[in-house]
């Protein structure tokens, strides 16, 4: 009879566990798992919609008396040759051809007295390389005047014309002869000048070329290099 006992055991476990099974729905298939947070960003990555860099800022609408306030600064710290503020303004919106009431902007002003590193600012935020100043005249003008020789390089290769005439009758060459004295920058702006396309035919309104006053006033190294060119 031990067997018989033995067997009605293994029957009774039997019906336990089918019964247990019935009552949970039978055997479940294991969840699936959900994608890990870095097959989502994988999947994110590859879709090429990475987190973008946001646009530039750009300065704020202002009123035209905070505007003019504005320019007002940016021409004051061009004269002071202040290059970190300047660049500071121009970034705050700063208009680079504002004039203040002697008709000078930042640009002009900046190439007018060889401030080459504002010079570069004024260019790069849009100056107006036609504008003139009070005489009439372009940045180069002054610029060649004073022997200003890495000014007028700049201001050549940003276009600036070679031979526009201000109100007193002078291009930027008769400007290099005439108001200075005929050395080795006045040499260097005049050939600068020649190379650029400049006309030294161009008289001035007591009818002589750069020759000729280069003649007059004894400047044999500006004279033999406007010869040269014929």
């Amino acid at each position: 009879m031990r067997w018989f006992g033995a067997l009605c055991s293994v029957l009774v476990l039997a019906i336990s566990v089918t019964a247990c099974q019935a009552g949970s729905g039978g055997p479940q298939p294991p969840a699936a798992s959900p994608p890990s947070a870095l097959a989502s960003g994988d999947a994110h990555a590859s879709s090429g919609s990475t987190n973008p860099m946001p646009p530039p800022a750009t300065p704020p609408r202002l009123s035209s008396e905070a505007q003019a306030q504005l320019d007002q600064e940016l021409i004051a710290a061009a004269k002071a040759n202040n290059e970190l503020l300047v660049g500071e303004l121009i970034g705050r919106g700063g208009n680079v051809n504002s004039k203040d009431a002697i008709q000078d902007s930042a640009f002009l002003y900046a190439g007018a007295e060889g401030f080459n590193g504002v010079l570069r600012l004024t260019l790069a935020a849009g100056a107006d390389v036609a504008s003139t100043n009070r005489y009439g005249g372009t940045a180069l003008i002054p610029a060649s005047e004073h022997g200003h020789v890495e000014t007028v390089r700049i201001l050549i290769d940003a276009g600036v014309p070679v031979n526009h005439v201000n109100n007193l009758g002078w291009t930027a060459m008769q400007e290099a002869v005439v108001l200075n004295n005929g050395g080795p920058r006045q040499q260097e702006v005049v050939r600068l000048l020649l190379d650029a396309g400049a006309d030294p035919n161009i008289p001035d309104r007591e009818g002589r070329t750069a020759l000729e006053n280069a003649e007059r006033l004894g400047f044999a190294g500006i004279a033999a290099l406007i010869r040269s060119r014929g």
